[in-house]
């Protein structure tokens, strides 16, 4: 029997996709807030605005090819050819991007040529190794043997963490910071969900890899570029300080300076 597939969009709207919205929401306002320049792109996920705390002057939402327009997307593309030029962009974010895509390392790659040097690219995703990812393992297994049903989102197999920041790393991008979040049993009701809240405190402190969703920019590095000072064309030019010229003596026994 094949996966029943769950839309992010549908999942979001359940009870641990509303806690998983509302923990992103407030990680993405963080990170964004000060990062600048002119151009800032979402791919995907529409329900969750990862750049409303962002302050650059052109912001755009894309939506994938293979899904409905949401009504605030500036456009719709495939997210392994993106239709802006290389180098043009400053900050790209994936929303649980990835882990839907068809091609995940063509996407990420994509993302890479079209950032700056220095450019930055935020990523979440849904974590394996959580016990949301276990459960959505079994549920897998149950369904193939002929029922249960599926916890998590996305036709495609979830992203380990580590396996993201290898990518990273061979694309040349430098991993600033990355956390994890939501450390609660996988329940489906609300009052369950509520009643292991006191797991989110204890597992960041005790097994922080092992949260629900992992958190994660980075910053595309370029090797031997050198970045100038805004001001450099208005400093000043430093004058050399004056040196004394060695003199000579005379056959009189009289120094001369030069």
């Amino acid at each position: 029997m094949t996966d029943q597939i769950i839309k992010l969009g549908d999942w979001l709207k359940t009870p641990p996709g509303r806690l998983l919205q509302a923990w992103e929401a407030s990680q993405f306002d963080e990170a964004v807030v000060d990062i600048f320049g002119y151009h800032a792109l979402q791919l995907g996920c529409a329900e969750i605005d990862t750049l409303r705390t962002n302050r650059m002057p052109h912001r755009w939402l894309a939506g994938g090819s293979e899904e409905t327009p949401a009504a605030s997307a500036r456009l719709l593309t495939d997210f392994s050819a993106l239709p802006f030029g290389a180098n043009s962009l400053d900050l790209v974010t994936l929303p649980h991007t990835l882990e839907l895509a068809a091609d995940p390392h063509t996407t990420l790659r994509e993302v890479e040529r079209v950032l700056v040097p220095e450019g930055r690219v935020v990523v979440c995703g849904l974590n394996p190794a959580s016990l949301w990812g276990l459960r959505q393992r079994r549920a897998r297994l149950y369904r193939h043997l002929g029922g249960g049903e599926l916890y998590l989102p996305g036709p495609s197999e979830l992203i380990n963490y580590w396996r993201l920041r290898d990518w990273l790393r061979l694309l040349g991008f430098e991993v600033e910071s990355g956390r994890f979040g939501l450390y609660r049993p996988a329940a489906r009701g609300e009052a369950w969900l509520q009643r292991y809240r006191w797991m989110d405190d204890l597992g960041e402190r005790w097994w922080p890899i092992f949260g629900a969703v992992y958190f994660v920019v980075a910053v595309k590095r370029v090797r031997g570029m050198r970045l100038l000072p805004a001001d450099w064309k208005r400093r000043p030019a430093m004058a050399a300080a004056p040196r004394p010229i060695a003199g000579r003596t005379s056959r009189t026994g009289k120094k001369h300076t030069l």
